[in-house]
C-alpha cells in the first residue's frame, strides 16, 4: 500500500515538473513575439524633410510618431527641424519617434526695448526674441554707437507692442556728432516746413521759437524764419561752419512783413553750398 502511495507521488510530482518545463521553454520560445525581439529597424533621418512626408515614411516602416512644434525664423514652415532617436539610431518596431516641426504661422511676441543699447547687445536682444536685423542707418548723435530708434515696417514701434517674431526691425544707430564741417544753411524767409527739410539733410537739431512774444504762431508749419542762429554769415560776410548733430536755433513769426526777416528783401531761399565759401557778387 505504502509502495503505491509513493509511486503515485511520485509520478505525479514527475508529471507537475514536467508541465513546469514545457511551461518554461514555451513561454521564452514564444517571448520574441511579445517583445518583437530580433525585429531592429534603423531609424531613417527626416530632418528638413516635409512633416507630411516625414510622417508618411516613418508610417510605412511601422513607427509610431509624435509631432511638436516650434518656430524658427530661418527655416522653411511645416519642415522637421528635430527628431528624437537621431539619425540611424537602431530600436525596435513600433517605436515613437518624436518629431519638432517649425509653425506655420509665427507666434506673437512683445517688442523688446532696443533703445540706449549697443549695437552688439540690440543683435543679441533680437535673437533671443526671434527677431531679425533689418536696415541699419546711422545718424549724427552724442550717443555714439547706440540705438537711437527701432522701426518696423517703416514707422518707430514702441517696447511691448505685439510683433510677428521672424519681423525684420531697422535700426538706427548714433554716429557722434561727427568733425565734418559745413556751411550754414541759409534759411530765413522760408517756411518752416521748408526749413526742417533743410536741416534734416543736414543733420542739424533745430529749436522753435516766437521772434515776437506778442505775436501768435497759429500753426508752425506755415509760420516763417524771421532769423537764425548762428547765421548763414558773420559781420564780415563770411560763411559761418557748422557741423552735423548741432543746435540751429529758428525765430519764426506768423505772418511777417518784409522788414521783419533778416535781411530785408535781399534774402534768398538757397542754401550755401555744403563744401564752398560763399560767393559775393562783383560790381
Amino acid at each position: 500500500m505504502k509502495g503505491r502511495l509513493k509511486d503515485s507521488f511520485l509520478f505525479h510530482l514527475g508529471l507537475v515538473l514536467a508541465i513546469f518545463t514545457l511551461l518554461y521553454i514555451s513561454f521564452f520560445t514564444s517571448l520574441h513575439c511579445f517583445t518583437n525581439h530580433g525585429e531592429e529597424l534603423i531609424v531613417p533621418n527626416v530632418t528638413g524633410k516635409d512633416v507630411n512626408a516625414a510622417i508618411a515614411e516613418l508610417t510605412n516602416m511601422r513607427f509610431e510618431v509624435d509631432v511638436d512644434s516650434t518656430y524658427e525664423p530661418d527655416h522653411t514652415p511645416l519642415i522637421v527641424l528635430k527628431q528624437v532617436p537621431d539619425t540611424e539610431s537602431i530600436v525596435k518596431e513600433g517605436r515613437t519617434i518624436f518629431l519638432t516641426v517649425n509653425m506655420l504661422n509665427p507666434p506673437h511676441i512683445q517688442m523688446p526695448n532696443l533703445v540706449n543699447l549697443s549695437y552688439r547687445s540690440a543683435i543679441m536682444l533680437l535673437r533671443n526674441n526671434k527677431l531679425k536685423l533689418g536696415d541699419t542707418t546711422y545718424k549724427p548723435d552724442i550717443a555714439a554707437g547706440a540705438i537711437i530708434e527701432q522701426h518696423y515696417k517703416g514707422a518707430v514701434i514702441r517696447p511691448g507692442e505685439m510683433i510677428p517674431q521672424g519681423s525684420n526691425i531697422d535700426l538706427i544707430i548714433g554716429d557722434g556728432l561727427g568733425n565734418t564741417e559745413f556751411n550754414v544753411p541759409r534759411l530765413t524767409n522760408m517756411t518752416v516746413d521748408e526749413a526742417m527739410i533743410m536741416l534734416n539733410q543736414y543733420n542739424l537739431i533745430p529749436i522753435l521759437t516766437p521772434a515776437d512774444a506778442m505775436s501768435k504762431i497759429t500753426d508752425t508749419t506755415t509760420a516763417i524764419v524771421v532769423d537764425q542762429h548762428p547765421r548763414d554769415l558773420n559781420d564780415a560776410g563770411v560763411a559761418n561752419r557748422i557741423k552735423a548733430g548741432d543746435i540751429i536755433d529758428l525765430l519764426i513769426m506768423q505772418n511777417p512783413e518784409a522788414n521783419d526777416i533778416h535781411g530785408g528783401n535781399g534774402n534768398t531761399n538757397t542754401p550755401n553750398d555744403v563744401n564752398g565759401d560763399t560767393k559775393k557778387n562783383k560790381k
